[in-house]
């Protein structure tokens, strides 16, 4: 009997979604910082075991939209509730916020197996995470509980077995050597906009969008030239910086990344260039590759 299913990762931002993903999937897929709104859109990750295949889908934060390119984002998140087979909810110990209720009202009306997942347990007690538990099973009654610390790779064996007992049976939707849906494009994209959020603060990073304008894949090296655009002319001197240090900073923390995700050498150019409020303009939305419903 072989197991095949989609395992889609739903929760509010900085709750460690992307952790809990890369630790399931075993690879860093998704981006981490511990700013809100890391994730823009859904990366798939795919496991296979010798009787079964797991595609995580790792979704943006739940947020309110207030401009396009946050309605694109949400919808990545309502589509993750509507084509799961299951459903893992993240939570953690230390979140207070309400922005979810609606899509935790779609969760108990959707009839799919849920798995809720308390991140974080390593700052709280026992006694405050059994509180947590209740009243985490009163909010969605049919889900599991699983408490874990991502991040330390604790109770990752739990959620594994609770993800399997509910899949359903099924042929593996793509070949058994297929580690993500995204391409090496994407991933290069992903990683310089990684870097600019953690190495700019305020506005800066959600202004910014990266473009990939060539990857040419030689034996041994890897050449690709990309331009982050931003929303506004005064914000590009901020992402240059003084004589081009900052820049040239991100670029090099980026390659370095690169490099160690390739497993070889990377030449990275980076280029910076204005694009007035694209996250507000469809065409440009649909440019960088957000879904517009």
């Amino acid at each position: 009997m072989h197991k095949s299913g989609f395992v889609n990762i739903i929760g509010n931002p900085n709750v460690g979604k992307s952790t809990l993903m890369n630790a399931l999937v075993g690879e860093k897929l998704s981006i981490i910082t511990s700013k809100a709104q890391t994730t823009r859109h859904r990366i798939m990750g795919i496991v296979n075991g010798d009787d079964f295949q797991i595609v995580y889908s790792d979704t943006p934060g739940i947020l309110k939209p207030a401009y396009k390119l946050q309605e694109s984002m949400m919808n990545f998140v309502q589509g993750a509730v509507d084509d799961a087979d299951v459903i893992l909810y993240v939570t953690d110990t230390v979140e207070q916020s309400d922005r979810s209720q609606s899509i935790i009202e779609r969760i108990n009306n959707s009839g799919i197996p849920t798995i809720v997942v308390i991140n974080k347990i390593d700052l709280t007690t026992p006694e405050q995470l059994d509180i947590l538990a209740a009243q985490w099973q009163q909010k969605i009654p049919q889900a599991v509980i699983i408490p874990v610390s991502a991040k330390e790779k604790v109770g990752m064996t739990g959620v594994l077995e609770a993800i399997l007992q509910r899949l359903p049976e099924g042929e593996p939707f793509y070949p058994k050597d297929t580690l993500t849906d995204k391409t090496l494009r994407f991933f290069a994209s992903e990683i310089i906009r990684e870097k600019i959020l953690l190495n700019y603060d305020k506005e800066i990073p959600y202004c910014c969008e990266i473009e990939i304008d060539s990857y040419k894949e030689e034996p041994t090296i890897d050449r690709i030239s990309a331009t982050i655009y931003v929303a506004r002319q005064s914000q590009k001197g901020i992402v240059i910086g003084h004589k081009g240090e900052r820049l040239k900073r991100v670029g090099q923390k980026a390659r370095e990344d690169m490099e160690r995700f390739l497993g070889k050498k990377v030449f990275l150019q980076l280029f910076v260039k204005v694009q007035d409020d694209w996250r507000n303009s469809e065409r440009e939305l649909r440019r960088f590759g957000y879904d517009l419903q």
